[in-house]
């Protein structure tokens, strides 16, 4: 194996490719990348038996071949070679990267002993890289990090033809968000469980891509794959049921605000500096203002108030401050519209305006004392 490839081309495609190798590998090989070089240029994959990644590079290919390479250590060597053309080489079991005067020797894996990489299923339907990320990015910061509940660490995607929706939630928020997409039939109808860390950092490095292909098999069946830019990815999907999330949100509200979204996250931020860890924040709304509280007793205590537009009858309800802060921070609207039924009961952000009824985020609050 012997190819010349550009330094960033390589520099991207092996960061892309390693970016989903284990921290902690089961077998040392699948730490490795794989190198693929033939006529139609290069291929980095990488492959842990629940998530693959695959990138082609334009390479000037002299000698076709395959090498298992360390794959943190290749990364790190692309991103810091200088400007120039790299060359790459099997040598024997090593295989050597020579930039400029910058050389360097990495040993190799068996890569007799490497997996094969799962097949992608059929195409499900497309959409642009920029709605693909900004949809999974406002669900994903609802998502479970507690990996002793793997159910509630994914994003639940639901499709049903032209309309999408996912998901997302860890038992004190819940987010989810409907759009639109260009299905590949009219009468697809197809759910699934996705590992959150991995749907979120898929679609945000596929951001750029002017169209993104999400494939997953009728009736969910243990993979999803998304494909753009030249790059793919695939990862097998979680079992469990997840919470039927849709019997959380209620039917109706007894008091509605709304607020101007950059002003609440500030006064939020501004309240919350004096606020111990777990310790809430205290909204009180009433006529036309909204009063922000945090801190009691002998610790240090922050008040500030807020106009705002509100409907229904007084209600002081308390709610962790960073999750409140998530959630404001997902709904890219200029004006927040709160929906409330009773102090010890889930809220609902949204967003005021007509067109931004396609997100929700429910937060649980926080019971106070007395």
């Amino acid at each position: 194996m012997k190819f010349r490839v550009e330094r960033d081309a390589l520099a991207d495609s092996v960061a892309w490719a390693a970016r989903t190798l284990p921290s902690r590998p089961s077998m040392p090989i699948l730490a490795g990348l794989l190198i693929e070089a033939d006529s139609s240029g290069l291929v980095v994959s990488s492959f842990d038996y629940e998530t693959s990644s695959r990138v082609g590079v334009d390479a000037d290919v002299s000698e076709p071949g395959r090498a298992l390479v360390p794959g943190r250590l290749l990364a790190d060597i692309s991103r810091a070679l200088p400007a120039a053309p790299v060359q790459i080489a099997l040598e024997g079991t090593r295989v050597s990267v020579v930039c400029g005067k910058s050389t360097f020797a990495l040993p190799t894996f068996p890569v007799e002993d490497y997996p094969s990489l799962p097949a992608m299923p059929d195409s499900s339907g497309s959409l642009t890289g920029a709605d693909f990320a900004h949809a999974v990015a406002q669900v994903a910061i609802a998502a479970g990090r507690d990996d002793t509940l793997p159910t509630l660490t994914g994003i639940r995607v639901e499709i049903d033809g032209a309309s999408v929706t996912l998901a997302a939630t860890d038992r004190y928020r819940l987010a989810v968000r409907e759009f639109t997409w260009t299905p590949a039939s009219p009468k697809l109808e197809v759910q699934a469980l996705v590992p959150a860390r991995t749907l979120a950092d898929t679609a945000k490095s596929l951001a750029a891509a002017d169209i993104v292909n999400l494939s997953l098999a009728e009736g969910g069946e243990g993979l999803m794959g998304f494909e753009g830019n030249g790059r793919r990815t695939t990862t097998r999907l979680l079992d469990g049921e997840f919470p039927k999330y849709r019997s959380l949100l209620p039917s109706e509200s007894l008091a509605v605000a709304t607020v101007f979204t950059a002003q609440l996250v500030d006064s939020v931020k501004r309240v919350a500096l004096v606020a111990e860890r777990n310790t809430p924040v205290r909204l009180a709304f009433a006529g036309g203002e909204l009063t922000l509280r945090a801190g009691a007793g002998d610790e240090a205590q922050a008040t500030e108030s807020l106009d705002c537009s509100f409907d229904g009858d007084e209600i002081d309800i308390a709610f962790n401050p960073q999750y409140l802060l998530d959630g404001l921070g997902a709904l890219d609207a200029a004006e927040t519209r709160m929906s409330f039924t009773q102090s010890t009961r889930p809220a609902v952000l949204s967003g005021a305006g007509d067109d931004d009824a396609d997100y929700r985020y429910l937060l649980m609050p926080v019971r106070l004392a007395g």
